[in-house]
């Protein structure tokens, strides 16, 4: 423990958000830069727990007070030594992880919790301005061959450990970019796309071979895959959005999310848009449909384009703001929250059922809505709902973005394997990640279903280990954290 009486010293201080004003003229991210003693003193706060609660509410079981009090007493280098033991790509975590686990760190009983997020971004961040991060290729090679589909967070740290295991890692991703949602779904003032490249080129100069651009089951079929690779690791990620089948569906106006989003990053990255087909929210009015993290990812998109209004809407109610009594710590936290995106405008509200579409000559004109109110769960532990008579209401909108979260992979890919699929359209495995198809695995959102990137990573370190283990009967790849908290 390094400052015994830290977290009584310090406050919990994270790094300074840009100014409204300015972080909407642009797409970088929205942090200021952490200076070093700021770090230092965030670190101090870690009790250094006999029982570090931290490493339960971290799927990835991050060393969490090891490395707070490395960066406390400025030894950056062993800190990112200890960081990377456990987790490939800090860099993303640091950035876009909810942090389950400060809501598990013990001084979030009763005080505001570790910064841990921001500490592992400041650490990693450290390793490459320091240029202490390197290419680590295997100094031997096992002759055995993985086939890893997909190229999101799941993806890439499967990859990375199978090939430090000594085997000859191909990543296939359909898209023309690899990286799945971190370089096309989440926006760049969260995730710059040259915090993704950098760790592409890492694995690159490792040995992993990228081939984009490859659809697996359409461009390549999928008994080819098999017989030219070993082991297969099927990580393409839940991509199916939910959709919203009422009257006025159809009218244009009314996009998926993400084909917002990731419109928005091919842009951004230099890719033309075919005239007519650019969604855009300059001057115009927004309904987005869906509180979490995808629907604020709509909201920063919008403010940054310059929209005239922007309206927000969730199904569920507005959460509190302190914990109830039937969520208690360390559990994930079910209280209201407040990205950088709300910070910058916009129109939140609550228990809203959106009814229809309307609109004039095919394009959308109006959403329609009916507030909702909720009561005591039912008998299978569902909150009841029902409709408030004479609460209907109507917003004048020119867009509408369905954030409403995703319900498994493309089942062209699963049929085409034959590998079976759960209740939910997930792959079906086994505790070793393997499907009823004898070498071929899955990890991350395809087997889990929609998740959080640090749960990706997770999965995808802990199929490597049993990959490897399973192709050579052994294996010294270290597994995820087992029996994490739910979130």
């Amino acid at each position: 423990m390094g400052k015994v009486l830290g977290f009584k010293e310090f406050g919990r201080q994270s790094p300074e958000r840009q100014p409204v004003a300015t972080r909407v003229k642009h797409w970088q991210e929205v942090y200021l830069q952490w200076p070093e003693s700021k770090a230092r003193d965030q670190a101090a706060r870690c009790m250094d727990c006999a029982v570090p609660f931290c490493h339960t509410g971290c799927p990835l079981g991050n060393v969490i007070p090891d490395f707070n009090d490395l960066v406390y007493r400025g030894k950056w280098q062993r800190a990112l030594e200890v960081l990377h033991s456990t987790n490939n790509f800090p860099d993303f975590t640091g950035r876009i992880c909810p942090a389950p686990c400060e809501a598990a760190c013990v001084l979030n009983i009763n005080q505001d919790p570790v910064t841990i997020e921001y500490i592992e971004k400041a650490i990693v961040d450290r390793g490459w301005s320091e240029g202490w991060i390197k290419p680590e290729p295997p100094p031997v090679r096992t002759g055995k061959k993985v086939a890893v589909v997909g190229s999101g967070p799941a993806g890439l740290a499967a990859a990375q450990q199978l090939n430090r295991a000594g085997h000859t890692v191909t990543v296939f991703e359909r898209d023309n970019q690899i990286g799945g949602l971190l370089r096309l779904g989440i926006p760049e003032f969260k995730l710059e796309k040259a915090v993704v490249q950098r760790r592409v080129e890492q694995m690159e100069a490792e040995g992993v071979v990228f081939k984009p651009g490859v659809n697996v089951g359409v461009d390549l079929p999928a008994g080819e895959l098999r017989a030219g690779f070993d082991a297969v690791c099927l990580t393409g990620g839940a991509t199916q959005p939910r959709d919203l089948p009422i009257p006025g569906r159809n009218l244009k106006g009314v996009h998926f999310a993400m084909e917002y989003l990731t419109q928005q990053n091919r842009v951004l990255a230099g890719e033309h848009v075919v005239p007519g087909k650019r969604i855009s929210a300059e001057g115009k009015r927004v309904v987005i449909l869906g509180g979490g993290d995808t629907g604020a990812d709509c909201l920063g998109t919008a403010h940054r384009q310059g929209a005239e209004v922007v309206y927000q809407y969730e199904l569920l109610p507005e959460p509190p703001m302190m914990r109830r009594a039937d969520n208690p710590w360390p559990y994930w936290p079910l209280i209201l929250r407040t990205s950088a995106a709300h910070e910058e405008g916009g129109v939140r509200d609550y228990s809203i059922s959106t009814k229809s579409f309307t609109g004039e000559h095919g394009v959308l004109k109006q959403l329609h809505a009916t507030r909702l109110e909720w009561g005591p769960p039912d008998a299978t532990g569902r909150p009841t709902m029902k409709e408030i008579p004479g609460s209907e209401f109507t917003v004048d909108c020119d867009l509408v973005f369905l954030a409403l979260g995703f319900l498994g992979g493309e089942q062209y890919l699963t049929k085409a394997l034959g590998v079976e699929l759960d209740q939910r359209g997930n792959i079906k495995t086994g505790v070793d990640h393997m499907s009823n198809v004898p070498g071929v695995f899955s990890a991350g959102d395809m087997r889990r279903g929609q998740s959080l990137v640090v749960w990706a990573l997770a999965e995808g370190r802990e199929a490597a280990h049993h990959v490897d283990k399973w192709l050579m009967g052994a294996t010294k790849l270290p597994r995820s954290l087992p029996g994490a908290l739910p979130r």
